[in-house]
């Protein structure tokens, strides 16, 4: 953005809901999310997160905390696809966390959602790529922000959002034989 674009900008005070794409190979895609998530919420608007592979059981530092401050948290998987025993369940686990989502955008009642781990299910091709973008491009309410993460955000998503970051892997302590610290990534 050059100078007279920011200026522009400014003056014009132009404001919209926001749709945010995490991707990449690299650690912190919710991480940054759930960032923005406390950002919001301590400037009083209404956060949502759902998560669509992380088992339901799970009870990771992120939620605890949610669950302290009183922000909706929606955990609507049986874990990481790579250790599932029945991937039919799972897909199904997760288009019906898709049709909660369709629910909670089209509400009104949140001003940010999360939709971790989203991008997982349009490239299993549990989704269709086309029609989420259809589908979002319809329903999600002007100004709600909606952040979406996971590896490999297919294009077409990709080219819908106002912001994208693709974190890349540059060197991580698993390399090194180092287990995740609670905590840190949990």
């Amino acid at each position: 953005m050059n100078e007279e674009q920011q200026q522009t900008a400014r003056r014009e005070k132009r404001k919209k809901g926001l749709v945010i794409i995490n991707t990449g190979t690299g650690k912190g895609k919710t991480t940054a999310a759930l960032g923005t998530l406390l950002r919001a919420w301590g400037r009083g608007m209404r956060p949502c997160v759902i998560q669509f592979l992380k088992h339901e059981a799970g009870g990771w530092g992120e939620v605890r905390a949610a669950h302290e401050l009183g922000i909706e948290w929606h955990k609507m998987g049986d874990g990481f696809t790579w250790q599932s025993r029945d991937m039919d369940e799972t897909a199904a686990k997760a288009t019906h966390a898709w049709e909660v989502a369709r629910d909670k955008i089209a509400s009104g009642a949140y001003d940010l959602i999360i939709l971790d781990e989203f991008t997982y299910l349009l490239k299993f091709g549990w989704l269709d790529t086309d029609e989420v973008v259809d589908w979002l491009r319809e329903n999600k309410p002007p100004m709600l922000h909606l952040i979406i993460t996971g590896r490999d955000a297919p294009p077409a998503l990709v080219d819908f959002a106002d912001l994208v970051t693709d974190m890349h892997k540059i060197k991580h302590p698993f390399d090194e034989g180092v287990r995740a610290q609670s905590g840190i990534e949990f």
